[in-house]
């Protein structure tokens, strides 16, 4: 399993967010519909306010009933940028993250099912073997559709972690 670990300043999530069931494979309805709520306006703030990488549009999940460890209750999912900018509109909800270290699961393969394994295996896998422990902090990835092979993407989880 490829990994690395990031050193990341201060910043905030920016974008739009909705309580949602948790569910570990496949397609999750409520994120589909919270990602075609975000109106043109909102997109277009938050392509202003990405400031620091990566540098791509965000899914953020939070605030887990079962602390992202079983597929049951909710969690709070955020579309949106990171930003250290300030000024973030009432049209987006902001989310203060603290400095600290980020594990980052790059992958890449058939969407969504890489994406999910790769999560599954960093808490199954990576993490009871690692030096490292997560920190209660907003979980993000990002994904990059490949425009020329159909529900083919490359992806990277950013998990907030700290030195056992």
């Amino acid at each position: 399993m490829e990994w690395r670990i990031e050193d990341k300043q201060a910043f905030s999530l920016a974008g739009v967010s909705k309580r949602v069931p948790m569910q570990f494979e496949g397609v999750n309805q409520e994120i589909v519909e919270l990602a075609k709520s975000i109106t043109e306006e909102q997109r277009k703030e938050m392509r202003a306010l990405k400031n620091i990488e990566p540098f791509e549009i965000v899914n953020a999940s939070y605030h887990a009933d079962a602390n992202f460890l079983k597929e049951e209750g909710e969690l709070t999912h955020l579309i949106g940028v990171i930003t250290t900018k300030n000024e973030v509109s009432d049209q987006l909800e902001k989310v203060q993250v603290e400095a600290c270290m980020w594990a980052v699961f790059p992958n890449e393969g058939p969407f969504p099912s890489t994406l999910q394994e790769t999560m599954a295996k960093t808490y199954s896998e990576w993490l009871p073997t690692s030096d490292y422990e997560i920190i209660k902090a907003p979980t993000f990835s990002f994904t990059k559709m490949d425009e020329n092979k159909k529900d083919y993407a490359y992806s990277e989880i950013w998990l907030p972690v700290r030195k056992k």
